[in-house]
């Protein structure tokens, strides 16, 4: 596979020159404007179906040419899109069979985006066309560094078409409907099948009670989202292989598994819009993280982040603008964990429609005095001054493992409380992982686990086959493993384990547990610890030490003074089971000891409260999101976007951040 192979560190954003065609003034201002930002990379044709194609089999490219012409002689580079996130109307018209059903079995209007079935050979066949055209016109263009695909895939189809594949998917998966019913224990409320065509996709008019059909569905829905894609990709990488496919993901986005839809991507993309200006920046900077290592983990190398804004959006409940230092801060946030490259949604703000307010480095006013086009222009010096940066990785010893097909599993599981907070779990043990001044990545249960000293596997309820095998030999050898309530209780189709939970975990855990006791919001419990007591909520295990020692115990209720925290020897490595959900204080005092433990050194020896590390190969960026200034000890070095020597005690300001290149 290409990689993406910049010579710089990109900068730019959604171009959409085809909504003004009719304004050659607009686009003529437009290179000059991207000059003057310091912007090299753009994202060109997203959407434009029907500027491409306005009539069936009617391609209109002079535009798209001429366009790229344009930002090749300036110096600027593209990735080309894919139109394919939304059809033009006289394709529904004539076809309306590529438009989706609902679940409930009625049809879509024309309209919105991605309201298409990804089965259909009618839609595959008009993407086929589009795409091969476009990459035997552009392919070797020379402003085009790459294929962006299409935009933001989501959603799922239930027609005809789709539940066929998915009865054909689940033969291939299952091979015989006893297994089947087996594997989804269809014996319960007298659900057993005894015909493939009798499945049907999950449906409120139907069946939604069988958890292992539930998670079939989702599976299959990304398996033919990946299948499109790889259809979508195919024309283009055969006219141009030299060429690297992407396509956009979004935050925190739990409907399809990005970790198997990046094997078919060459490099991972991400649009990243955290509420900056919010009651606290410094936990929605742990949001903003913990998505950035997820993208870079995808493909263990760096990331394009696609889209953000430069100021605010205009879909969110309050869109607050970024405040002064804060676009150049979470741009650079970004580019620590991994981004190669800092675009935006989008150039020029649209006349009309949803996202005419949506913010753009250039306003409706059309001209560079702005506050934004200023702040973009200090984004572009900066990244100017990190080129080099690209391709560079942290050397990271941590991994927390937050895994698609256990969210969903969890999130159907109907006990012991509606919600489980499995997200929030994962994020407050990476905070406090990232509070300990370490790199940390984020992968799914299917990563290699070899290369790290400590693994978080908060609320790992569903293990997939060989999971636990390869996270006891990981102990073995001396790895540190660190495990919480509700860990080891499904198999991969969501049946249970018998013999005691954590099921396969529990050798390595040393423990056995009995029951869960379920909290309501705002009930809590305590953890008596090492002379504390923390507080803890949401879920309480009542768990059996057999071969570990206990380390915590319950503080009240009627299992008062059980184990909740305890510690099993295996091997060369330590396995840590939390039966609980404890509060940040425990969670700073736990990671502090097993991470120096485990032998893995912080990038500072300390980090005041809402301030964050990262690194790049032998660059650490030091960023202040708390609010006020803070003060740090830099080590010795350079810092990179002034020239200066640095090291020892500095003050960073509100919304500031220092990147160093260490001695």
């Amino acid at each position: 596979m290409p990689n993406l192979s910049l010579p710089f560190l990109g900068h730019g954003g959604d171009y959409n020159p085809d909504q003004w065609r009719d304004r050659p003034d607009i686009l003529a201002e437009d290179i000059r404007l991207m000059k003057l930002a310091g912007c090299n990379l753009m994202s060109v044709g997203i959407f434009a179906w029907s500027a491409l194609e306005p009539e069936e089999g009617v391609y209109d490219f002079g535009w798209l040419e001429e366009v790229l012409d344009r930002l090749h002689t300036a110096g600027i580079h593209a990735f080309l899109a894919t139109p394919s996130g939304a059809r033009p109307a006289w394709m529904s018209q004539k076809y309306p069979e590529v438009l989706r059903v609902r679940p409930d079995g009625g049809r879509n209007l024309h309209g919105g985006r991605h309201n298409h079935c990804f089965t259909s050979p009618v839609y595959r066949g008009f993407v086929n066309r589009m795409n091969t055209a476009l990459a035997r016109r552009f392919g070797n263009h020379p402003a085009v560094v790459g294929w962006h695909i299409s935009n933001e895939y989501g959603g799922d189809c239930h027609c005809e078409l789709c539940q066929q594949a998915f009865r054909d998917w689940l033969r291939d998966r299952y091979g015989t409907l006893d297994a089947l019913n087996h594997a989804w224990w269809t014996g319960f409320w007298s659900k057993k099948y005894t015909d493939w065509s009798q499945l049907h996709s999950p449906s409120p008019v139907g069946e939604t009670a069988i958890h292992g059909l539930n998670l079939a569905w989702q599976r299959f829905v990304t398996h033919q989202t990946a299948d499109f894609i790889r259809a979508e990709a195919a024309p283009l990488r055969e006219a141009a292989p030299q060429l690297p496919v992407t396509t956009n993901l979004m935050e925190f986005y739990g409907q399809l598994n990005y970790f198997e839809l990046s094997e078919q991507l060459d490099f991972a993309s991400y649009d990243s819009y955290p509420r900056w200006g919010g009651p606290d920046d410094a936990q929605t900077a742990v949001g903003a993280a913990f998505n950035y290592d997820v993208m870079r983990c995808l493909k263990q190398k760096p990331f394009a982040l696609m889209e953000s804004t430069p100021s605010q959006v205009n879909w969110q409940p309050v869109c607050k603008l970024k405040k002064p230092g804060m676009h150049l801060l979470s741009s650079l946030q970004a580019v620590a964990h991994g981004a190669d490259t800092v675009q935006y949604f989008q150039w020029r703000k649209s006349r009309g429609c949803a996202e005419k307010f949506h913010g753009a480095v250039v306003d409706h006013v059309g001209h560079e005095h702005t506050r934004t086009f200023r702040d973009v222009q200090d984004l572009g010096e900066a990244l100017q001054a990190l080129n080099g940066l690209q391709g560079t990785m942290p050397d990271t010893k941590v991994a927390l493992i937050f895994d698609t097909e256990n969210r969903w599993a969890l999130e159907d599981c109907q006990g012991p409380r509606d919600d489980l907070k499995y997200l929030d779990t994962a994020l407050e043990h990476y905070a406090a992982l990232t509070r300990r001044g370490v790199d940390v990545d984020v992968i799914d249960e299917t990563r290699d686990f070899s290369g790290y000293r400590l693994i978080a596997a908060p609320m790992l309820y569903m293990l997939r086959p060989g999971v636990a095998e390869r996270l006891t030999e990981f102990v073995r050898g001396g790895g540190t493993l660190v495990c919480t309530a509700y860990t080891g209780r499904v198999d991969q189709d969501d049946l249970c384990f018998l013999g005691g939970f954590p099921g396969p975990l529990r050798e390595a855990l040393g423990i056995w547990v009995e029951e869960t006791d379920g909290l309501y919001d705002g009930e809590t419990n305590g953890i008596r610890m090492d002379g504390a007591v923390y507080s803890c909520s949401t879920l309480c295990d009542l768990i059996h030490a057999e071969t570990a020692q206990v380390a915590g115990t319950y503080e009240k209720d009627f299992y008062a003074g059980r184990p909740c925290v305890t510690r099993n020897d295996f091997g060369d490595g330590a396995a840590w089971y939390i039966a609980t959900r404890p509060d940040a204080a425990f969670l700073d005092a736990f990671y502090s000891e097993a991470l120096e433990a485990a032998g893995v050194a912080p990038l500072l020896p300390e980090l005041p409260a809402g301030v964050q590390a990262a690194s790049r190969g032998d660059v650490l960026f030091v960023m202040n999101f708390s609010g006020r200034p803070a003060s740090v000890t830099l080590p010795e070095g350079t810092d990179v976007l002034t020239g200066k020597p640095v090291g020892g005690e500095v003050e960073l300001p509100v919304n500031g951040i220092a990147v160093v290149a260490r001695k």
